[in-house]
């Protein structure tokens, strides 16, 4: 299932972190450079390698975009680069002036943070390029960082083995001990889940550190509920810390590096390895999935960053949006649209649908027109399949039975509400929801955050019966 396709050796040192776009694979490395290929053949691109540091580069990432190249060193700056051509944009400096460990973008790109050596994390602006906040972990140095998919909040690791919850603000909303030696790397899949016991939708975490450990936890970022951490799981496999980690984009594969020179891949639902590489002659520092294509690429300190491919069984990241997401299409975000777009069999379109900002009320009112005239399409067979699927796909959207009313939703679960109550925040609930909120000590309202004056639940007799209507009505 994961063939070797290729082996890039152009880095004269240490690999210390390799990145996806959508069309790009970047690396970085102790010989402070970072060197940028096209997935097209993996040839590097002409402005390649980019020198602008000048001691070890730690970390890179591109923006979600892909239009926008980031880099952090040892010299205590990120540098900001242009992914179309090499410009360099902006050098952001420390605060502190300490190394940059890590840096990462926020999902809007409106922001980028960047960790570093003494603790010291800073969120940069992305249109100006200014210093908006700042903070500090308690100990150690940050060396790990993952958003959330809304962008509103994001983790951090320390070598002292934290993580740390903080919103856009840099407030700190949690801490966490999480590994006994040290953080090493983090990541949170993009794809929601269920905890199937309140219904709260979550997010998976990974985690891995010194103790050679890689930890799978549930996060959940609803405004109304803050942010809870709870610990899930430990994958077992390496005999050595675990230095790498990384969801696939439709969160069913996690994978991860290790001192132990090996890689391992991971089903998330039941924490089986499917996959143990073991190509690389020295510690694994890194290790990345590609957005919305099977290519894995793995870097070591043995100068090297190996590109697997996998003969995919199982959907893609598209029927995830297509078949289980409850968001109507017109609704999906960008990354809505390329994961579908993958799972279409239309993978190569993603850079270009993304390039042009095509969510899915663009999508719906794409005609044959904008696809040659504004979308540059020039391969007749190739459009009709685009228009074929998107008539496809209004097609389902024209025969979808009617959204569901916000008001039979349960604030709490978003799920259609079967025995409503009423709280005495004056807002409607499903039962078990609302009781579980209050079992866990909650007394405050999941909508107002004010206490509640009341623990008393009544049933919303009224409100029950309009759903029982609707339901007639939607089954028919």
């Amino acid at each position: 299932m994961a063939t070797l396709i290729h082996t890039l050796a152009d880095h004269s040192d240490d690999v210390n972190y390799c990145a996806f776009s959508s069309s790009c694979l970047a690396t970085c490395s102790l010989d402070k450079t970072i060197r940028v290929y096209s997935l097209n053949n993996f040839s590097e691109l002409p402005y390649s390698p980019l020198k602008g540091h000048t001691y070890a580069v730690h970390c890179c990432c591109f923006s979600p975009s892909g239009h926008v190249l980031a880099s952090c060193s040892t010299d205590g700056t990120t540098v900001v680069w242009d992914a179309g051509d090499g410009r360099l944009l902006a050098v952001l400096e420390q605060p502190s002036g300490s190394p940059v460990r890590v840096c990462r973008f926020s999902p809007d790109s409106t922001s980028l943070v960047s960790g570093a050596a003494d603790g010291s994390v800073a969120l940069w602006n992305t249109q100006s390029w200014k210093l908006y906040r700042s903070g500090n972990v308690k100990d150690g140095s940050l060396v790990a960082c993952a958003f959330s998919p809304n962008g509103i909040f994001f983790v951090t690791g320390s070598s002292c083995g934290d993580l740390t919850v903080w919103d856009d603000k840099m407030r700190c909303l949690h801490n966490e001990k999480a590994h006994d030696l040290g953080v090493t790397c983090c990541d949170i899949s993009s794809q929601p889940i269920s905890d199937g016991e309140h219904g709260f939708r979550y997010f998976q975490m990974a985690s891995c550190g010194q103790d050679n450990q890689v930890k799978l936890w549930l996060i959940s970022f609803a405004d109304f509920l803050g942010v809870e951490l709870k610990y899930k799981c430990k994958l077992n496999g390496h005999s050595a810390p675990v230095l790498a980690c990384a969801f696939s984009s439709d969160g069913q594969m996690l994978v991860s590096g290790s001192v132990d020179k090996c890689v391992i891949i991971y089903e998330t639902s039941t924490g089986n390895t499917l996959h143990t590489l073991s190509q690389h002659t020295r510690y694994v520092t890194t290790c990345a999935f590609a957005p919305y294509s099977p290519l894995l690429a793995t870097g070591s300190m043995d100068k090297t960053v190996n590109v697997w491919q996998f003969d995919l069984k199982q959907p893609c990241a598209g029927n995830t949006v297509e078949n289980e997401s409850k968001v109507p299409v017109e609704d999906w975000s960008e990354d809505d649209v390329s994961a579908w777009l993958c799972a279409q069999g239309l993978a190569e379109f993603v850079g270009l649908f993304k390039m042009n900002n095509i969510d899915g009320r663009e999508l719906l009112n794409l005609t044959k027109e904008s696809l040659a005239n504004e979308l540059k399409i020039e391969s007749l067979g190739l459009r009709s399949k685009v228009l074929q699927k998107i008539e496809e796909l209004r097609m389902k959207t024209i025969s979808a039975p009617g959204a569901v009313p916000d008001e039979f939703l349960c604030p709490i679960t978003r799920e259609l509400m079967k025995d409503p109550v009423i709280a005495a925040d004056g807002y409607s609930y499903e039962k078990e929801a609302m009781e579980n909120w209050i079992s866990n000590k909650r007394r405050s309202s999941p909508m107002t955050n004010l206490p509640l004056p009341s623990l008393l639940l009544t049933p919303n007799r009224t409100l029950k019966m309009a759903i029982s209507r609707w339901l007639e009505a939607h089954q028919q």
